[in-house]
C-alpha cells in the first residue's frame, strides 16, 4: 500500500506563482505567508530574495507539520538597485524608461521546506536580460496595454 500523499503548499498570494504551479499539474494549495514584511529587509538583492523565500515558507510551517512548502520571491535589479512594484502608471513608465537599452537581472529565490523532516532546499536563479531601446510612445503603449503596476 502506498503512503498517503503529502500536502504541497505554495506559501504565496501571487496569482503569477499560482499559475506556474498550475502548469505543473500538481495538486497544491496556496496559503498566504504570515507576518512576512517584504520591505523590512535592507540587504543585497540576492540575499533579499533568498531570505524572503525562506521566511515565507517558514511562516506557515508550524501549522502544517506534514507538508512540503514552497516559498519564493523575485526581484528585478538594475545597477545593483532593486526594482520595486511601480504602483502607478507614471512610475511604471519611468521604471521602463530607466531599463530601456540596459541589462538588468531578474533574481528568483526558492525555498522548499519539508516540515516532516525539517530538511530545506534553497536555490537562487539569476537571469540577465538586456532590454532594447524604447521610445516614449512604445513605453506608454506597453504600460497602457499590459498595465504592469503590480510587478517589477
Amino acid at each position: 500500500m502506498l503512503p498517503p500523499m503529502r500536502r504541497l503548499i505554495l506559501a504565496s498570494t501571487s496569482p503569477y506563482r499560482r499559475e506556474l504551479m498550475n502548469r505543473l499539474g500538481l495538486a497544491f494549495e496556496a496559503i498566504a505567508p504570515d507576518g512576512v514584511d517584504e520591505d523590512s529587509l535592507d540587504v543585497p538583492p540576492r540575499e533579499l530574495v533568498q531570505t524572503l523565500a525562506r521566511m515565507k515558507a517558514e511562516s506557515i510551517a508550524a501549522e502544517h507539520p506534514n507538508a512540503v512548502i514552497i516559498g519564493s520571491d523575485q526581484v528585478g535589479c538594475l545597477n545593483g538597485r532593486v526594482l520595486t512594484k511601480p504602483g502607478t502608471v507614471e512610475a511604471a513608465e519611468s521604471q521602463l524608461a530607466g531599463m530601456a537599452g540596459h541589462t538588468h537581472e531578474l533574481l528568483t529565490g526558492v525555498c522548499v521546506l519539508d516540515t516532516k523532516t525539517g530538511s530545506r532546499q534553497e536555490h537562487i536563479d539569476i537571469h540577465r536580460l538586456t532590454m532594447r531601446a524604447l521610445s516614449r510612445e512604445e513605453i506608454r503603449k506597453y504600460v497602457a496595454t499590459e498595465y504592469p503596476l503590480d510587478c517589477a
